[in-house]
């Protein structure tokens, strides 16, 4: 019988999914002549020839892809069987997570506490971006678990819902004391791939107001400056916005929006790796601060 190290086809499995030797390496943390050899080792075992070279990437024979169908879920069943009998307790890897500012900023650092208490060998890394980006992440292999603004409608993704967030419209109260929207105030935003975004727009129409311009910045912290220090008025999430409203730094200045943002946790469709599969459970369990 030949003989197949299970490292075989983890190594296998990664460079079929992250398409690259290099990506490969780097996801097991190795190096790439290590997955180079490790592929050598399948063929010659074998005896048949599992990737072909296109350009940068290695691309899977047919042979090759026969292969990781019948080991994928294989695979999957090895790796949950051995950290459920341990109750995840020996989980080990690196998570990467993507997630939206509104969801960093309520609901993201109890799950990442949470996640290194009862999994300590699980190193998580978090990048903050905007819908569009993380879903295109997600979709290429680059991050594993995304917290994001939804409904997202992609047979690729699976996704849990995670509550959703009320907007208000805000200015700073120098602003809205000098006649707010009266005087045409200008308007900023997150860009118009963003669902706050198109809810910004929408409630506009609704009101009958025209602004003087529309300007937009990719950062909710960095456009809540921008409304606090005078420069005009903005949708922002309720949650980020209540303490200054508290406090009168900021008022409200038009009604507020009866569309609310929806939020969800989401992972590839086709994801088998049990640690992620554990951790999107996790995040199915998150609420986000209505």
């Amino acid at each position: 019988m030949k003989r197949i190290a299970i490292y075989h086809l983890e190594t296998l499995l990664w460079i079929a999914r992250l398409g690259t030797f290099r990506a490969a390496a780097e996801r097991l943390n190795t190096t790439q002549p290590a997955i180079s050899a490790r592929v050598r080792e399948i063929e010659e075992q074998l005896g048949v020839e599992i990737f072909r070279r296109e350009g940068r990437n290695m691309v899977l024979t047919a042979r090759g892809r026969r292969l990781v169908k019948e080991c994928e879920p294989l695979w999957a069943g090895f790796e949950k069987a051995l950290l459920t009998a341990s109750g995840f307790e020996g989980a080990t890897g690196v998570v990467r997570i993507g997630s939206g500012e509104i969801a960093a900023a309520s609901c993201l650092p109890g799950f990442v506490h949470a996640v290194e208490r009862d999994l300590p060998g699980v190193a998580l890394e978090v990048e903050l971006d905007l819908t569009a980006r993380m879903l295109q992440q997600l979709l290429g292999g680059t991050i594993d678990l995304a917290l994001l603004a939804g409904p997202v409608a992609s047979p690729g993704m699976r996704t849990a819902a995670i509550g959703s967030v009320g907007l208000v419209w805000a200015a700073s109260h120098a602003t809205a004391a000098a006649g707010g929207f009266a005087r045409a105030l200008p308007v900023w935003s997150i860009p118009g791939h963003s669902p706050l975004h198109g809810v910004t727009m929408e409630s506009l129409a609704e009101n009958g107001v025209i602004p003087r311009s529309i300007g937009t910045c990719n950062n909710v912290r960095t456009l809540i400056d921008i409304i606090c220090g005078g420069g005009g008025a903005a949708v922002l999430p309720e949650p980020m916005a209540r303490p200054l409203l508290a406090s009168g730094v900021l008022v409200e200045v038009l009604p507020r929006p009866k569309r609310t943002i929806r939020f969800e946790a989401a992972i590839r469709s086709t994801e088998s790796d049990p640690v992620v599969l554990e951790l999107f459970r996790r995040a199915g369990e998150l609420r986000v601060d209505c």
